[in-house]
């Protein structure tokens, strides 16, 4: 079971979650309520088309790429455990070793064994990796400064 994505593990939260939000709300959703989720919905999907087209531009995967800033923006002391790593990206551990894998055969990351448990790997970002993340972030965060206004107005009716 340990194994099993981590974005799965809470499915009878998840559902009760639904049915308090659909509580909240009446349970009945206007037209205007659909229009919204529909474009925002359809505006993440632009966004996450656009990402996956900027870490091509520099030789990644959308993957990779957000491995690096996974690593970057949640680890402690500068690492996190491949463990950590992969349920942050919502995939199984042995999933997260083949990428880490990769992402050294790129010099984008160093494994070293966790010095308070032997058993465990740490990932760090390389000076490379730094780097690759640096511009993939600028490009994303100029994005999102020109989409931003849009996303809050698409999500206003469901306020």
């Amino acid at each position: 079971m340990a194994d099993r994505p981590q974005g799965r593990r809470n499915v009878r939260q998840e559902g009760s979650r639904k049915e308090e939000a659909a509580q909240a709300g009446g349970g009945e959703f206007s037209d205007a309520n659909y229009a919204a989720l529909a474009e925002f919905r359809y505006a993440l999907r632009k966004f996450l088309a656009f990402s996956e087209s900027a870490a091509r531009n520099v030789g990644l995967t959308s993957q990779q790429h957000q491995a690096l800033l996974a690593l970057r923006g949640f680890a402690k002391d500068g690492a996190l455990t491949v463990g950590d790593l992969a349920e942050r990206l919502l995939v199984r551990h042995h999933s997260a070793v083949e990428l880490v894998d990769r992402l050294e055969k790129l010099d984008l990351v160093q494994r070293s064994a966790d010095p308070a448990d032997g058993r465990r790997a740490l990932v760090r970002l390389t000076e490379t990796g730094e780097a690759r993340l640096r511009e993939l972030s600028s490009i994303h965060v100029e994005e999102l400064r020109s989409i931003g206004p849009a996303l809050a107005a698409m999500l206003a009716p469901l306020a």
